[in-house]
C-alpha cells in the first residue's frame, strides 16, 4: 500500500529527532563530498550585442497551449527576436495565437508580412520557411522527439518544453541531432536560471562540501503515468485528433488529452503512458534536474534504479549513482539533501538549511560560484548569437528525463534496472524493448 509522504515539516523534524549520526547509519553507501567537489566553470559568457533593427531572430512556434502561449507573448515584445509563424492541430489555438501576434505588431508598428504571421496545422510548414531561424516547441511530449529532430535537421535553433522526450531512445537521438547538425538548444528546466537564483545558490552549498558526507537526497515528485483508459467524446471541431496523436496509438478522442478551445490550464495527457511518464517525467524534469546539476551529473547519470520495496508503492524508487549515492523518489514536494553537518531542502518558494548558519553564512573564497543567468529564454537567445551552449543544453536534459525514465521502468516492471550512462544501453539483461515505444506507420524516428 502507498503510504502518504511526509511534509517537509515533518520531514525535517525527523532529521532533528534522529540526529545527522542517526540518519548517516540508515544507509550503507555514503558519499564523500570533497571541498572541490565537481569543479565548476565559472566563467561567466559575456553578453553578445544587441542585433540591429534588421537582425532580428525570426522564431516559430509549435503547439500552442498554455505554456507556449506565454513563450509567444514574451518572445514576440523581445527586441532581439520576431515570431513569423504558429503551429497547432487545433484550430482554435493556432488562430488565437495567430490573432495575438498579429494585433501586437499591428499595434507597436513593426511591419509584418500581408495576412500577419504564418499559421499551419503541419509543424513542417514551419521548419520549410526561411523566415524561420528557431522553434520554440511545446506539443505532447510524445511528439517531442520527431519535431525536435527535424528541426534540428532544417537548420534552426530550439527551444523545447520539459521533459526533453518520452523514451530513451528518443533523448539519445536528440543529442546527436543537435551535435551532428550544430543547433544551440534549450530543454525548459527553467528552475536552473530563474526563482531569484535560490536553485543556483542551492546547488553552489551543495558543491561547497558545507553538508560534508553527503548521505541521501529525497526527490519529492508525483507518480509514474498509467495507461490510457478514457472513454470516448465527441471530437473538437475543428482539431485534427489523428495528427494530434501521431507516433501514438489510434484511440477515440478524450478533451483531457486535448482540451476543448483555447485552454487556460496544462493538460492531463502528461497522466498517461502512450504520451508522457506521468509527474515521474513531468516534475522530475525540474527535481532530478538539480540533483544532477548539484552532483556533477550534467553528462553521466546513475547506475542502476531499484524499484519501491513494496510492489503496491508507486513511490520509494532508488536511484543509484557511481559514487554510492542514492536518490529516492519520495519525501516533501521538491528536494531534500542530507549530509554529515546538516540538511538542505530547497523548492521553489524556499530554500532551507538545519542548521541555518549553512546558508546564511557569508560566501568563502575558492567555494564554487556558477555563472549568475536570471532569465531561461533570454540565455537562449544570447547563446544563439554567440553559439555557445545554453545552460539547460539538449544532453543536459537528456540525462535527467533519462534518471527519470528509469524510475518509470523500475515501477512499471518491478525490478531492478541497470544502466550504463556512457554508451545509453542497459547494463544487464533488460529487454531491449525498454529502450523505446513502438510508433504508428508514418510517425517513425527521423534518421540522421
Amino acid at each position: 500500500m502507498t503510504q502518504p509522504l511526509p511534509s517537509r515539516r515533518d520531514f525535517f523534524h525527523s532529521v532533528g529527532k534522529v540526529g545527522l549520526a542517526g540518519m548517516a547509519a540508515a544507509f550503507a553507501a555514503p558519499l564523500i563530498l570533497p571541498s572541490r567537489v565537481v569543479a565548476l566553470h565559472t566563467k561567466t559568457a559575456l553578453r553578445p550585442p544587441e542585433p540591429g533593427p534588421n537582425s532580428k531572430i525570426q522564431v516559430g512556434f509549435i503547439g500552442i497551449g498554455l505554456q507556449n502561449r506565454y513563450h509567444l507573448t514574451s518572445f514576440m515584445k523581445n527586441p532581439r527576436m520576431r515570431a513569423t509563424a504558429v503551429c497547432d492541430v487545433d484550430t482554435n489555438r493556432r488562430n488565437d495565437s495567430k490573432s495575438i501576434v498579429d494585433k501586437h505588431y499591428a499595434e507597436s508598428g513593426a511591419a509584418s508580412a500581408a495576412g500577419g504571421i504564418f499559421a499551419t496545422v503541419d509543424y513542417r510548414e514551419v521548419l520549410s520557411r526561411s523566415d524561420v531561424d528557431a522553434v520554440s516547441i511545446a506539443s505532447p511530449d510524445h511528439w517531442h522527439a520527431i519535431q525536435f529532430v527535424d528541426a534540428c535537421k532544417a537548420g534552426k535553433d530550439i527551444y523545447i518544453e520539459k521533459p526533453l522526450c518520452n523514451t530513451l531512445t528518443e533523448a539519445k537521438l536528440m543529442i546527436d541531432a543537435a551535435r551532428k547538425y550544430n543547433r544551440v538548444t534549450q530543454v525548459g528546466s527553467q528552475q536552473r536560471s530563474e526563482y531569484s537564483g535560490r536553485f543556483r545558490r542551492a546547488v553552489e552549498l551543495v558543491r561547497s562540501g558545507r553538508l560534508g558526507k553527503l548521505y541521501h537526497v529525497y526527490v519529492g515528485i508525483g507518480v509514474s503515468s498509467k495507461p490510457c483508459d478514457l472513454p470516448e467524446e465527441t471530437v473538437e471541431p475543428g482539431l485534427d485528433w489523428e495528427r494530434w496523436l501521431g507516433p501514438a496509438p489510434m484511440r477515440p478522442y478524450n478533451s483531457i488529452l486535448s482540451p476543448r478551445g483555447v485552454h487556460k490550464h496544462y493538460p492531463n495527457w502528461r497522466l498517461y503512458r502512450e504520451y508522457a511518464g506521468g509527474m515521474v517525467t513531468d516534475w522530475g524534469a525540474h527535481h532530478f534536474d538539480i540533483v544532477h546539476w548539484a552532483l556533477d551529473q550534467d553528462s553521466s547519470g546513475p547506475l542502476s534504479v531499484l524499484p519501491p520495496s513494496e510492489s503496491s508503492d508507486l513511490h520509494g524508487s532508488r536511484v543509484v549513482y557511481a559514487n554510492g549515492l542514492n536518490v529516492t523518489h519520495g519525501g516533501p514536494s521538491g528536494i531534500t539533501f542530507v549530509g554529515e553537518k546538516g540538511s538542505l531542502f530547497i523548492d521553489r518558494d524556499r530554500l532551507e538549511t538545519n542548521p541555518a548558519s549553512i546558508a546564511k553564512d557569508p560566501h568563502v573564497d575558492g567555494e564554487p560560484k556558477l555563472p549568475e543567468i536570471n532569465n531561461h529564454r533570454e540565455n537562449w537567445i544570447d547563446c544563439m548569437l554567440s553559439r555557445q551552449r545554453c545552460i539547460c543544453d539538449v544532453e543536459i536534459g537528456a540525462r535527467t528525463v533519462a534518471a527519470c525514465h528509469l524510475v518509470n521502468l523500475a515501477v512499471w516492471n518491478r525490478q531492478p534496472i541497470s544502466w550504463k550512462a556512457d554508451t545509453w544501453t542497459f547494463a544487464k539483461n533488460e529487454p531491449k524493448e525498454w529502450m523505446d515505444v513502438a510508433r504508428r506507420d508514418g510517425y517513425q524516428l527521423p534518421t540522421l
